[in-house]
């Protein structure tokens, strides 16, 4: 079935490099820089979410997670937060089903 997840991004500074995270999957890299760090994280996430979908177990893990799965592109979408310099939190929208892409 094809639909879509809400997903929220979290991206701090350690040290020197940017570490992002994907609160809802728990699926986490870093970068030397941010935008680095967020395609990073961008394709963990497809790679995490394909997966689940080629075992068979993502109905399982977002019911298990409680992440919401919508039928058609969710109307509304939290905007990016820069929470401080250093951390800054950001939703995206992310495509499921047949095999997602970056």
């Amino acid at each position: 079935m094809v639909g879509y997840v809400i997903l929220t991004c979290k991206y701090h500074k350690e040290g020197r490099v940017w570490v992002g995270i994907c609160e809802e999957l728990g699926t986490s890299t870093f970068g030397r820089t941010l935008d680095e760090a967020e395609e990073k994280l961008g394709q963990a996430i497809v790679l995490h979410v394909n997966t689940l979908e080629d075992v068979g177990e993502r109905q399982r893990f977002f019911e298990e997670h409680h992440i919401p799965f919508y039928k058609d592109v969710p109307k509304t979408v939290p905007v990016n937060i820069e929470t401080n310099s250093d951390t800054f939190v950001t939703s995206c929208v992310q495509p499921i089903g047949e095999l997602a892409t970056v």
